[in-house]
């Protein structure tokens, strides 16, 4: 025979379970939406990151072609 404790009434029980459960449906919500704002900064710094390269690498063109015109320049005087 099972020991219940009298001052908490049996129909009780169930609630709290089900409190419990939208508790950490909530958190998995929050976590899920977390990691998906996550996923999205990391992509924004990737975007970031290769649109500074692009950047970069057209200005270092930029500086070879003046660079090979000077040179130029320079040889034919």
């Amino acid at each position: 025979m099972t020991a219940q404790n009298p001052s908490t009434p049996n129909h009780q029980i169930p609630m709290l379970d089900r409190s419990r459960e939208m508790h950490l449906l909530h958190e998995a919500l929050a976590r899920a939406q977390m990691e998906e704002r996550l996923r999205e900064a990391e992509l924004h710094r990737r975007a970031a990151h290769v649109r500074a390269a692009r950047k970069m690498k057209r200005r270092a063109e930029v500086a070879s072609l003046r660079a090979r015109r000077a040179l130029a320049l320079a040889v034919m005087q």
